[in-house]
């Protein structure tokens, strides 16, 4: 959000948490005073939520330019309830979400965002198997597919596949204090010798979403250090 905000945009953003939404759009008036940050609590899961959360954000701002579905179950473990809870999350909420705004994105050109992951690409420590790299790889392709189809129409389409990204207070944050052998193996992998920053990713983002990108549709772009050996064409 922070990346979209830095450049001018009204940024609509939505979590289950009521205060994680107020937390969040109070630090953001803060550090954006001249841009919006609008927050809503929105279980993504939820289709007819989800509807109306769009509906919502095109009658606050008049329109819809950039969707970019940042939404995860984390499903790593294979059960039958991790299976489902994947495919409700991951895949079902993006393809609600994208149709839904899709009459808006029409009428402005605008373009559409998938995060992916490297464990799309790779088995790693999320596969055992499990639902988490599966429907990341459907995600990317699912991407592809919105972007052959809607290319008449103008609204492009695009996935980004981070590999390991440190957030406090997210998985690898989490890793390091809990498992903090493992998270010293993990860290090894990347080329770069460090794991990837949030903002790293969401400027990728904002590059795809601008008209910089304006004849990028399609592709999966990688921000993941090198830690992925195989060779994309």
């Amino acid at each position: 959000m922070k990346s979209f905000l830095s450049e001018g945009a009204t940024v609509h953003f939505c979590s289950r948490t009521p205060s994680d939404v107020d937390s969040s759009v109070e630090r953001l008036a803060l550090a954006f005073p001249d841009n919006k940050a609008i927050g809503a609590v929105v279980n993504a899961s939820d289709p007819s939520a989800l509807k109306e959360w769009v509906a919502s954000c095109a009658s606050q701002s008049g329109r819809i330019d950039i969707v970019v579905a940042n939404v995860s179950a984390f499903a790593t473990r294979d059960t039958p309830e991790m299976w489902q809870s994947g495919f409700s999350t991951d895949i079902m909420s993006t393809v609600t979400l994208f149709d839904a705004a899709l009459p808006e994105l029409k009428k402005t050109k605008g373009n559409v965002i998938t995060i992916s992951s490297v464990s799309g690409r790779i088995i790693d420590f999320t596969s055992h198997p499990g639902p988490y790299g599966a429907f990341k790889a459907a995600l990317v392709h699912y991407t592809c597919q919105f972007a052959h189809k809607y290319a008449p129409d103008g609204v492009r389409a695009n996935s980004v596949s981070p590999g390991n990204i440190y957030i406090e207070d997210g998985v690898f944050g989490e890793i390091e204090r809990e498992m903090p052998e493992f998270f010293a193996e993990q860290l090894k992998q990347n080329p770069l010798g460090r794991m990837g920053k949030a903002e790293e990713v969401a400027d990728a983002c904002v590059f795809l979403a601008s008209t910089k990108a304006g004849f990028i549709t399609g592709s999966n772009m990688l921000v993941d250090g090198g830690l992925s050996l195989g060779v994309q064409f």
